[in-house]
């Protein structure tokens, strides 16, 4: 670790560095001096994110970009090493450090329209600052991940070359997943038509991708890496799909799994309070959707992996990514009772 560090900061350092956090998919550590935190450091996980240097040059050109309109937003990023490269390499792997944000904190679920609205806010006001960003400069850092129709595909393949027995066993979430191939249909109708704007999208809006301060007021969002081109409905659609219901997507008990009609409310609110005047009146007639369209491509995601063998998801018991999707079928069906 100090090797690391010192290609970012010299070594002349007297640095500690400690498991930090409970994300899933990267290493992280938090670097202190005497208990003071500084830093944040990050072993990026390579077998996601296929290609490190396409995140860093999407944060180098979003960085730009707010120098350029002297905008004052901020989001922390990550630095330089000392040589000038966004990574320090040490045996094959990629590291970054990243400034600790003083007074933060995150939470890892949502318990109150209040953090719902907060969190609506940051992400609506991230997107909203890069409004006139040429958007052929960013790169997809996970080709296809809220592509629905790329999605469907995966998912009817599993239904020819899953596990036979699991595909009978699920008889009744594969029809419960084709009566609502009409959230398929519109978004492919959504591809079609330029009333529908590609957007700096953030694409992981989960309440813990934020940070709050001592009031529990918003800060910023951080996690960065799935920022790349795509419409609205994928960072608003995520955050009904994770703060609406009071379990998560692990919950097996489906009487925890609802949608709560204030914290909806208080996201949309939020959200539109930086975004009312960028979106269209088409796209804003999508805000029901955005729910359907998040919560229906996650069941199909984890039904897909269920029938294919568990190859993608980590589980922790055999049928989990089974109860998984009957957990986000349950909720689409309590979503979708709150617009009709």
């Amino acid at each position: 670790m100090q090797e690391i560090l010192s290609a970012f900061l010299g070594t002349n350092h007297e640095l500690d560095t400690i498991p930090f956090g409970n994300g899933l998919i990267h290493s992280t550590y938090k670097v202190q001096n005497n208990g003071k935190s500084l830093y944040i450091l990050q072993k990026l996980n390579t077998s996601v994110f296929k290609n490190p240097l396409d995140i860093a040059d999407n944060l180098d050109h979003l960085s730009a970009f707010l120098v350029s309109r002297q905008q004052e937003v901020f989001f922390p990023m990550p630095m330089h090493t000392l040589k000038g490269e966004p990574y320090a390499l040490q045996q094959g792997e990629y590291y970054r450090l990243t400034p600790f944000v003083p007074n933060s904190r995150s939470f890892d679920s949502c318990n109150s329209p209040d953090e719902a609205y907060e969190a609506a806010l940051q992400f609506g006001r991230f997107t909203s600052s890069f409004e006139g960003f040429d958007i052929r400069l960013l790169k997809p850092s996970i080709p296809g991940f809220h592509d629905l129709s790329f999605r469907w595909k995966q998912f009817n393949e599993s239904l020819s070359n899953g596990i036979p027995e699991r595909i009978q066993l699920a008889g009744n979430e594969i029809k419960l997943v084709m009566d609502n191939l009409h959230i398929v249909d519109r978004f492919n109708a959504v591809l079609q038509d330029r009333a529908y704007q590609l957007r700096v999208t953030h694409h992981d809006t989960k309440i813990n991708n934020v940070l709050f301060n001592e009031y529990k007021k918003g800060i910023c969002p951080i996690d960065l890496d799935t920022v790349m081109p795509g419409y609205f409905i994928s960072d608003l659609g995520d955050m009904f799909r994770t703060y609406l219901s009071p379990g998560s997507e692990e919950e097996t008990d489906l009487e925890t799994i609802f949608a709560r009609n204030d914290f909806k409310d208080a996201i949309i609110e939020g959200y539109l309070s930086k975004m009312a005047d960028q979106l269209t009146s088409k796209e804003k007639e999508l805000i029901p959707y955005a729910g359907e369209f998040m919560i229906f491509m996650q069941a199909i995601r984890f039904l897909a992996d269920f029938l294919n063998g568990d190859v993608y998801y980590g589980i922790k018991y055999e049928m989990n990514n089974f109860d998984r999707t009957k957990n986000q079928l349950h909720l689409l069906k309590s979503y979708q009772r709150l617009f009709h």
